[in-house]
């Protein structure tokens, strides 16, 4: 038994960013300097749903700095190692229920 080719299409195939490289997207786009506050961070970047996980769900940015317990960052690097943690405890406590994992199995 033989698998199908590929089809030949010129497309690269999809692919699914979340956590921190979302966020460092954003920052790119961001008129922001550091030192900044969670306020500011936010104000500046429109406070966008960060997906922190390859299913799609996501977090506030907002609810995400909050949970880093600090209010103020004095580099993008602190900040980035600030919610990394964050990001990733909402990655692994995600639902482990059967519809859940049925949902994995699903493309």
């Amino acid at each position: 038994m033989a698998a199908r080719p590929p089809q030949s299409d010129d497309e690269e195939p999809d692919t699914i960013a979340f956590g921190i490289p979302v966020v460092e997207a954003h920052l790119d786009g961001a008129d922001l300097s550091f030192p900044a506050t969670d306020d500011e961070i936010v104000a500046a970047l429109g406070n966008p749903d960060v997906p922190y996980d390859a299913r799609g769900r996501s977090v506030p940015l907002d609810e995400a700095l909050d949970r880093t317990g600090k209010d103020r960052f004095d580099s993008r690097r602190e900040l980035l190692n600030e919610l990394h943690p964050v990001l990733e405890e909402l990655r692994t406590s995600g639902g482990t229920g059967l519809v859940d994992w049925l949902k994995s199995l699903l493309p």
